[in-house]
């Protein structure tokens, strides 16, 4: 980052940058690419016949998969553009799900909501006096807030809920529904679109169908907090403050910013999302608390946001990705996965003639092999094993990671030691 010379730039709602690994994409592009992705996905519909890789079921379950996911990116997006490294968003995750699930069965869903954010939130405290306050190394403190909140939930969950109807040791009771809606008219009209099977039309009518059919109120708000973390971070002098924390601590120290305040403020929201995140899953994904009920979904999240380059709309694109891989060992998984290893095949085929017209040869040889692999096990098999299936989220999370690597800038100072006075 160029620090900005008077104090007055720093209330200025622009930041400078270092120069980018890559030219950032358009919103045009992106959309543009999005649409080819979609089409290139409609064409494999219709040649291997697995309408459910885009029908509304299938794209519904995908966004309630995604809000978790997408929950624990943004919490770890806050921090990190504040320089504080959080991997501690699995732990978080947890307090959200046990504190949820507790203050819901007896208060009701939204106070168990409020109170999930809240323990998330107590999270985030003790990893930012730790870290900012203590110096401790970032990563070594996240897994300790990991460990310590399995151990801490698993130490309450008996003393809560055991004696209570339907309660036990690693579960808690019901908890009521915070409730669904669809939007009426809408929602039939792209269900019945998507029926037709259509190409592509009925693929965006799936798509969108999955978007306003049977949503959660918590879903909206997971939403909502998308495009309101850009505004804040990135159109306030709130952000831009908080964001020069991440990128030059002692220059925006210089300039009369408390960085430790704002240092705290990001971390704790940060524990605060991801708490929401935990919330999602013990109240809207499953009525109940359930020991082990993240499932990695805090780590899944911040690969979700390295994905997305420290950015709001490419963390919701991460997650969406994501969401879907990981709905598709709910919904006809075997067929469905078998028919995206043509997907696959295609892409890589694309991405070789996108190497070879960037005249990087050998890249582009590798990338063309593996695609007649993958298309080789394609035609060589009528469906995949389950073990296949149950990974599919997992390996798809590395597989997109190793491709965007090359395009990523995290902030300047994220992870680094910051001692109050310290330019002096």
């Amino acid at each position: 980052m160029t620090a900005p010379t008077t104090a007055t730039d720093v209330n200025q709602p622009s930041l400078e940058h270092a120069p980018r690994t890559g030219r950032r994409m358009s919103w045009p592009v992106l959309l543009l690419v999005i649409a080819g992705a979609l089409a290139l996905t409609s064409i494999v519909r219709l040649i291997t016949g697995a309408n459910g890789i885009t029908n509304v079921s299938q794209m519904s379950t995908a966004l309630q998969l995604a809000v978790p996911i997408g929950l624990a990116g943004l919490g770890g997006l806050w921090a990190e553009r504040a320089g504080v490294v959080n991997i501690g968003l699995e732990g978080m995750m947890i307090l959200g799900t046990w504190f949820g699930a507790w203050a819901g069965f007896q208060w009701g869903p939204w106070t168990g909501v409020l109170v999930g954010i809240a323990g998330g939130c107590l999270g985030g405290l003790l990893h930012a006096v730790v870290t900012i306050t203590f110096n401790v190394n970032h990563i070594v403190s996240g897994v300790a807030i990991n460990i310590l909140a399995l151990g801490a939930t698993r130490y309450l969950a008996p003393l809560a809920f055991e004696g209570h109807q339907g309660g036990s040791a690693k579960q808690s009771p019901p908890v009521d529904s915070l409730g669904h809606f669809s939007i009426p008219g809408l929602s039939g009209w792209l269900d019945s679109l998507n029926d037709q099977h259509w190409f592509f039309v009925s693929d965006i009518a799936g798509l969108l169908g999955g978007l306003v059919t049977d949503v959660s109120w918590l879903t909206l708000i997971a939403v909502a907090l998308i495009p309101a973390t850009w505004w804040i971070l990135w159109r306030t002098p709130f952000g831009l403050r908080l964001r020069s924390c991440g990128e030059n601590p002692i220059a925006a120290e210089s300039l009369g910013v408390n960085v430790y305040k704002y240092k705290y403020l990001a971390v704790i929201i940060s524990g605060g999302l991801a708490g929401l995140g935990g919330v999602f899953l013990s109240i809207v994904a499953n009525p109940f608390y359930l020991e082990g009920q993240t499932s990695g979904r805090g780590y899944i999240g911040l690969a979700a946001m390295i994905f997305g380059n420290w950015m709001p709309g490419g963390l919701a694109i991460g997650a969406g990705l994501f969401g879907y891989t990981d709905s598709l060992n709910l919904r006809g998984g075997s067929a469905n996965v078998h028919a995206l290893l043509l997907l696959g095949a295609l892409l890589l085929v694309a991405g070789a003639i996108w190497l070879v017209i960037r005249k990087k040869y050998v890249k582009a040889a590798i990338t063309f092999v593996v695609g007649a692999l993958v298309f080789a096990w394609y035609a060589g098999t009528n469906e995949v094993p389950n073990q296949v299936v149950s990974a599919t989220p997992y390996v798809v999370t590395l597989v997109v990671l190793a491709l965007s690597a090359q395009r990523l800038r995290m902030p300047k100072a994220d992870g680094m030691q910051y001692r109050k006075g310290q330019g002096k």
